[in-house]
């Protein structure tokens, strides 16, 4: 739906990829259910055969139960439509689930540590083939959870969260093993600790880039996988485009990118064509569905409110030889009005100005 809008132009494009729920979903639920399920087989002989590696593995996999589950509500969440609340409805759950598996994860590792740290003093004997056959039953619970996830995880790191969890497990597992086979054969009890141990560091290892990342979408930071630079020589090669300012690129959430940004066109607004042509080469190229292009003919001074600066006509940054105006450009958008969108989006356009521009539209 395009509507008159004279003070700006903002081309859409609002084709959202949508996320297989039902494979997902699928996958989740199977996932949690047999990691439940093991996780109290794990510990009840991880008591019986007094393994401090077998109680280790279980906590971890039991933090792994409330991660899937996070991930899945979080997924769910993502599909709500936006309102007049949530004008972007709640697709940012899914990068504080992922935010939230990192640390639930980093937590678990440190009582797992402190827990096999004190044993190390005193370590006491254990069953070393009830340990073994647990962990194995473990390399094959984990690697098929893993699989499940595997897939998805290239795209999506709420997924990426899942598939780590599982993958460092079944990993873990096929560590307790060996150090089952070594005790049960040499008696040297030390291992279970060790073994503990590497456990822990193994998941940190894995976790840590999760969450070097969970946090930098976190802080709208631009996605890995975004190149800013491509954008950025794209937009300023553009045909009546004398200059940009105000590129924003952020996640909307694990799997979605938003991007706004100001396009100087002395000759005035360059029509929907051209508009719809840059959104689509957006989405194409870079991945980034949600645009938002703001034109302008660049004969008044804009001012940045994160930057502090104002553009002088040109493009500019005012001070120098320019000489100055007297007003500035607030951009102040509240959204006010209804796309028929294959999602409903509520969007407020708020605009007070002090001068007018051609029109342009939102659509």
């Amino acid at each position: 739906m395009a509507l008159a809008h004279p003070p700006h132009a903002h081309g859409h494009d609002h084709h959202h990829p949508l996320p297989s729920g039902e494979v997902q979903g699928r996958a989740f639920l199977i996932a949690i259910v047999l990691n439940a399920a093991f996780v109290a087989i794990e510990f009840g002989y991880g008591l019986a055969a007094g393994s401090m590696a077998l109680l280790a593995d279980a906590g971890h996999n039991l933090s792994d139960v409330l991660s899937l589950a996070l991930a899945w509500g979080a997924i769910l969440l993502a599909r709500r439509a936006p309102n007049g609340r949530y004008t972007y409805g709640l697709r940012a759950s899914s990068i504080l689930a992922a935010l939230a598996n990192a640390m639930l994860l980093l937590l678990a590792c440190g009582a797992m540590a402190m827990e096999a740290i004190d044993r190390f003093s005193a370590p006491p004997a254990v069953a070393g083939v009830t340990v073994t056959v647990v962990a194995a039953v473990g390399i094959v619970v984990n690697g098929f959870s893993a699989w499940l996830f595997m897939r998805g995880s290239r795209h999506d790191i709420n997924i990426r969260g899942a598939y780590l969890h599982m993958a460092a497990d079944a990993l873990v597992s096929l560590g307790v093993v060996l150090a089952g086979l070594t005790m049960l054969y040499t008696g040297w009890y030390w291992l279970d600790p060790v073994v503990s141990i590497g456990i822990v560091a193994v998941i940190v290892i894995g976790t840590w880039g999760l969450l070097r990342e969970s946090v930098r979408l976190a802080l709208n930071a631009v996605p890995a996988h975004v190149d800013v630079a491509g954008i950025e020589s794209y937009l300023r090669g553009l045909a009546g485009v004398s200059d940009i300012h105000d590129l924003h690129v952020w996640g909307l959430s694990t799997t979605e990118t938003a991007l706004t940004v100001h396009l100087v066109t002395p000759a005035g607004y360059p029509g929907d064509a051209f508009l719809d042509e840059v959104v689509g080469v957006l989405g194409q190229r870079f991945g980034i569905r949600h645009c938002t292009l703001q034109v302008e003919e660049g004969t008044t001074r804009h001012a940045c409110s994160l930057h502090g600066q104002a553009m002088a006509p040109g493009g500019d940054r005012a001070g120098g030889g320019h000489h100055p105006h007297d007003h500035d450009h607030d951009h102040d958008h509240d959204h006010d009005h209804d796309h028929d969108h294959d999602h409903d989006h509520d969007h407020d356009h708020d605009h007070d100005h002090d001068h007018d521009h051609k029109p342009g539209r939102i659509g």
